[in-house]
């Protein structure tokens, strides 16, 4: 366990290595680029296997212990250690991760973006998935701030070289976003370090804040918070975000929603919540605050997105989803109970399930229509995906209404159980201002239905146009890499107790301050 989990993290930066090398020939195949792109699937196709066989061998009957671990000195003058584990809150994103990446591979197999060197390309892919994996699985401040930073680079290049219309634009508002709030994340991460004496996170969960003096916990809640913050993304400093996810290809969009979008949410319930629980007292209602207005305006901007006339763009508009959606996560975390972390946990997955299935799916729109503008798209009678591609038009129904939250569906449980977070906070918290925030919260909701439910009627519904060009429905490789989003958003929503039984004892225990 404790050499497979290394090698999760490892393989990936050795196989982006090996893919700018030239290939042997007799792999080389019809040409060299197919080559690569081969390399690409086999190495997060094995990367795959590994975290499923990880998880087959985690101890079920102890998610609360970290497991896997590896502990190794690296820089003693500091006390930074080569620290790795996983335990019931990290290895469900560890799995998300490792699937996501799979498919985005395969996906780029059959239909690889525009742009320069696919060998390029499958090295970025495989630098990020490595720099991801490692973010989940590292327990040293440092390490995970090395982690969190190295999949800035690789998500750069992905938008900024094979990305669309405003790709430069959008790479460099990206960069810039995250650089910033990531200096100021340093420097909470080495006061924390620096003032407790360690930098292990599993030493300074489990002395859960005694060390630090109440006002080093709120200066380093405000400090981490504020990079965890820019890449959750939480209002106001989302505005990265959609530029990023119009821009980026098909397969960029997924990873970043369905991915890097969970590394800050990530970051609230490994290090502030158990590290800092003081400071996060103090700033939880904040935080709750700036999550609802999230939930609200990502919805609002939807809707206005929706509307015909607007000229809103499909991507754009699942992005806006996302600040809505990752508000509810925010408002889990910011109850700091079981319920709310646990509700913020599911949701996490949820939403990369969800959302990354969606963002396929509009990749798959933009492809055939050689659009994702929803006026071009709804024309006179709409684009009619039910009658020119009836499995396309029935799938992105399916994955809207999974988004918008239909019980059964894994988008229902996450947000519930923030809302029930939110209902009744942790001592010591206002609980009038939380149901207010949950109040708000569960008007959002509606909101959700009402834009997924226009967007159904736009690009699905309407008398079925006659095309110059027959539209094609999903194909063999589309259906290879979407089902097992499709299933697993399905297997969620009917058994969440498959994830909930993984995440709660750990949560208990992280919120106990290191007691099981």
């Amino acid at each position: 366990m404790q050499f497979l989990l290394a090698f999760i993290v490892v393989v990936p930066l050795l196989g982006a290595v090996a893919a700018l090398l030239p290939a042997p020939p007799g792999l080389k195949g019809k040409n060299p680029d197919q080559a690569v792109l081969r390399h690409g699937v086999t190495v997060t196709g094995v990367i795959l296997v590994a975290t499923i066989v990880l998880a087959a061998g985690f101890d079920h009957d102890h998610p609360s212990k970290m497991q896997a671990t590896t502990d190794i000195s690296w820089i003693p003058a500091l006390d930074v250690r080569i620290h790795l584990g996983i335990d019931g809150i990290s290895l469900p994103l560890l799995v998300l991760t490792a699937l996501l990446t799979f498919l985005c591979a395969l996906h780029s197999y059959f239909k690889l973006p525009a742009g320069p060197s696919p060998k390029a390309f499958v090295a970025l892919i495989l630098v990020l998935e490595s720099g991801t994996l490692a973010t989940f699985a590292v327990l040293d401040l440092l390490l995970f701030f090395l982690a969190f930073e190295m999949v800035l680079i690789p998500m750069y290049f992905l938008i900024a070289r094979w990305g669309g219309a405003q790709k430069q634009a959008a790479a460099w508002k990206f960069i810039l976003y995250t650089l910033l709030g990531s200096v100021v994340m340093l420097l909470g991460l080495l006061l924390i370090g620096l003032k407790s004496g360690t930098f292990d996170m599993v030493a300074l969960a489990t002395d859960n804040g005694r060390g630090l003096t109440s006002s080093v916990q709120v200066t380093a809640v405000l400090a981490i918070g504020i990079g965890l913050a820019v890449k959750t993304p939480m209002w106001p400093l989302h505005s990265w975000l959609p530029d990023a996810h119009t821009a980026a290809p098909t397969v960029g969009s997924v990873l970043l929603a369905g991915v890097l979008l969970k590394m800050g949410t990530y970051g609230f319930v490994r290090i502030l919540l158990p590290v800092a629980p003081d400071g996060m007292h103090t700033f939880a209602p904040y935080l709750a605050a700036f999550a609802v207005v999230g939930i609200i305006y990502g919805s609002l901007a939807c809707l206005a997105l929706a509307r015909p006339g607007a000229k809103g763009d499909l991507k754009r508009l699942i992005a806006y989803s996302s600040v809505g959606h990752m508000g509810f996560v925010l408002l889990g975390i910011a109850s700091m109970t079981p319920t709310g972390v646990n509700g913020a946990l599911f949701a996490n997955i949820a939403h990369g399930l969800i959302t990354g299935l969606l963002f396929f799916l509009a990749g798959a729109v933009k492809d055939r229509y050689g659009t994702a503008d929803l006026d071009t798209l709804s024309g006179a009678t709409g684009a009619a995906l039910y009658g020119s591609a009836p499995r396309l038009g029935g799938l992105l129904a399916f994955t809207a209404v999974a988004s918008l939250g239909l019980p059964g569906l894994a988008g229902f449980w996450g947000e519930m159980l923030a809302l029930f977070g939110a209902f009744d906070p942790a001592d010591g918290l206002s609980r009038p201002a939380f149901l207010t925030f949950m109040s708000v919260a569960a008007f959002g909701t509606l909101l959700t239905a009402a834009y997924m439910l226009i967007l159904v009627r736009r690009v699905c519904m309407g008398a079925k146009r006659e095309e110059p060009h027959r539209i094609p429905d999903i194909q063999n490789h589309e259906f290879a890499a979407w089902t097992p989003l499709a299933a697993l958003t399905v297997l969620a929503g009917l058994w969440p107790a498959v994830l909930l039984g993984l995440t709660d004892p750990a949560v208990q225990k992280l919120l106990a301050g290191g007691k099981s």
